[in-house]
């Protein structure tokens, strides 16, 4: 039971996924110009549309620079276990605040998940709302795809 919405943000087009549990997806690259206030339903799914439409608004207030957080459940089980515990641990990360991929290794496993924790990261299937452009090299520099994300645009 999905649901999907794109509009038109500060960033350009968004398209965005939700399930019953939870946001699925966030596409910040989508060529798709087609406007809709109302979710296109892939099945029946009343709290997918609420999930969506609060989405929508968080996301929106955030790109305006109105908003620094997210109250949003997110359904990450399309990702591996090691995946959600990456996406769990990056969540946490505060507005203004940067961390390595070392720092959020040793919270998931170890130091020595580092490029692990690259690859959960680029898998990462909803950013902004799971910070994944606050994730830097111990170097302070980006690495990787743009700060690790899966949609560069994210970053």
């Amino acid at each position: 039971m999905m649901q999907a919405i794109t509009f038109k943000t500060l960033w350009g087009w968004v398209e965005i996924a939700a399930s019953e549990k939870g946001l699925t997806s966030i596409d910040l690259s989508t060529s798709n110009r087609r406007t809709s206030s109302r979710p296109q339903q892939v099945g029946k799914g009343g709290e997918a549309v609420a999930v969506l439409t609060e989405a929508r608004e968080q996301l929106s207030a955030y790109l305006e620079g109105t908003r620094q957080d997210f109250s949003l459940p997110v359904d990450g089980s399309a990702g591996t276990p090691f995946q959600r515990k990456v996406w769990k641990a990056i969540a946490r990360i505060p507005y203004g605040r940067v961390r390595s991929y070392k720092w959020v290794a040793s919270r998931v496993g170890g130091k020595q998940y580092a490029r692990a924790v690259g690859m959960a990261l680029g898998a990462n299937p909803v950013p902004i709302v799971v910070p994944c452009h606050r994730i830097i090299s111990q170097d302070g520099s980006l690495a990787g795809s743009p700060a690790g994300c899966r949609s560069s645009a994210a970053c």
